[in-house]
């Protein structure tokens, strides 16, 4: 039993830490092999709506924004 109780507090660990990896870095998750597009099946974001730009073009707005208080932003708008 003792070896479970360590072997489950040694994973909560690691996924503790990797969480706050997550969280401190204030960086999208980003998959590590290009994800869909990889693959040849490109499909269209529900954000951008297929234009990469778009979404390249939040991300800078969202840097060089002066309001460091605002966490989120609606992804809903259409502009």
């Amino acid at each position: 039993m003792s070896i479970f109780l360590i072997t489950l507090a040694v994973m909560l660990l690691v996924v503790v830490g990797m969480s706050l990896g997550v969280i401190l870095s204030n960086k999208p998750i980003k998959g590590s092999c290009g994800g869909m597009s990889a693959l040849g099946m490109d499909t269209a974001c529900d954000i951008c709506g297929g234009d990469t730009k778009k979404c390249e073009e939040e991300q800078l707005l969202q840097q060089n924004s002066s309001v460091s208080e605002d966490l989120s932003y609606d992804a809903s708008s259409n502009d």
